[in-house]
């Protein structure tokens, strides 16, 4: 390969890997549009306004929503799998059940397969919980509150809703509290240990001790 291919190259691999891409909408295979839309209207997710035969609802707090509509996909109903983000599965789980939706019990992911309950340190990633459609279409929520590194640019950390946005302050809060204790002394620059500390959550870089 010439000097001047291989730079060529290099010059389209470093456009692509700039091209700003977004996911905003993913199609489910379902058999009858009435009887999913209910479903998810159920879930608290938010019609939006589409074209005729088409019907689209957005989860609270996601840049990314879910369509269905006659014709739309050649895929069996049911055949979706994805997952769903939380911030805490428990409450998740019991505003699910408490609206009458039909969720799984919670349970994590453990060296020996799948074990009953929350992770018992509540790790990110590892606590699950399963609920279905009434085709079928299974969705995997995940807990997730610090993101594996390289996962979301910290320059671009945001929050998707003001319940997310206050979990994580929660959370730093209880981190600041252990700083202090480490410390022995009161941490006037808070405000600034909150941000580090919430940026380090999202993009998974090293938090502040």
């Amino acid at each position: 390969m010439s000097p001047k291919v291989a730079q060529g190259e290099a010059s389209a691999t470093a456009r692509i890997e700039s091209l700003d891409v977004r996911l905003e909408v993913i199609v489910i295979p379902v058999s009858d549009v009435d009887r999913a839309k209910a479903f998810y209207e159920r879930l608290g997710w938010r019609p939006d306004q589409t074209p005729p035969g088409i019907v689209q609802l957005t989860p609270h707090g996601s840049p990314c929503s879910v369509q269905f509509g006659v014709g739309l996909t050649s895929a069996a109903p049911g055949s979706a799998v994805a997952y769903l983000v939380v911030s805490d599965i428990q409450a998740a789980h019991d505003a699910l059940v408490a609206a009458g939706v039909e969720v799984g019990d919670v349970f994590h992911v453990s060296p020996d397969g799948p074990a009953d309950g929350l992770d018992p340190e509540r790790r990110s990633y590892v606590s699950r919980a399963t609920l279905r459609d009434p085709d079928g279409n299974t969705w995997l929520m995940q807990e997730i509150t610090t993101r594996l590194p390289g996962r979301i640019d910290s320059g671009l950390t945001s929050y998707g809703s003001t319940s997310d946005l206050a979990s994580a302050l929660r959370r730093a809060a209880d981190a600041h509290g252990e700083h202090e204790k480490r410390t022995g002394e009161h941490d006037d620059n808070w405000p600034d240990w909150y941000a580090a500390y919430m940026v380090s959550e999202q993009s998974g870089a090293k938090p502040p001790e």
